[in-house]
């Protein structure tokens, strides 16, 4: 089974991590692909002041460091879990637009699975921020599983507990 999971580092991905190792567990021939992904620096056409394209290229080497270091610390955790070296873990580290670039590498990897994070930003979130998760739900290659952290699931049960409400007054 060839699994893909997106990571940006967050304690969201972490939840992405642990849940492929968890569905990984029950299969002898499983392949991981770490797939870390970050935005790149778009200069801002109404600026007040010039900013030097160096500046821009800074921004995107810092990216992509933290890119890198989401990849190899998602590495570290699937080693934790599947010591073994028959367990395949490949990493991809680009920068871009994460949803297309997560749906991308999935079809030319011929993944099984997509495991994303989840960070929860809820409806209003997702039209201000866009969302990650959501796009690669949407066009993605195969079944994608998207994991929520602890902290989330948390946070959503004390926002959506049932209401003391009585009816017959």
């Amino acid at each position: 089974m060839k699994i893909l999971i997106a990571t940006d580092g967050s304690s969201f991905s972490r939840a992405a991590i642990e849940k492929a190792c968890d569905v990984a567990e029950e299969r002898k021939d499983v392949s991981f692909k770490l797939v870390s992904i970050s935005e790149t620096a778009i200069p801002i056409a109404s600026e007040p002041f010039a900013i030097s394209a160096e500046y821009y290229q800074r921004l995107d080497n810092f990216a992509l460091q933290k890119a890198q270091d989401a990849a190899r610390e998602a590495e570290e955790l699937i080693r934790d879990r599947f010591p073994e070296p028959a367990v395949e873990i490949i990493t991809l580290v680009e920068l871009g637009r994460p949803a297309p670039l997560i749906v991308y590498a999935a079809e030319r990897w011929g993944a099984d699975l997509i495991i994303v994070g989840s960070h929860g930003h809820g409806f209003w979130g997702r039209l201000a921020l866009g969302s990650v998760s959501d796009a690669v739900l949407h066009h993605a290659p195969c079944s994608v599983l998207v994991a929520t952290s602890r902290e989330l699931r948390k946070r959503k049960n004390e926002d959506y507990a049932p209401l003391n409400l009585s009816l017959s007054q």
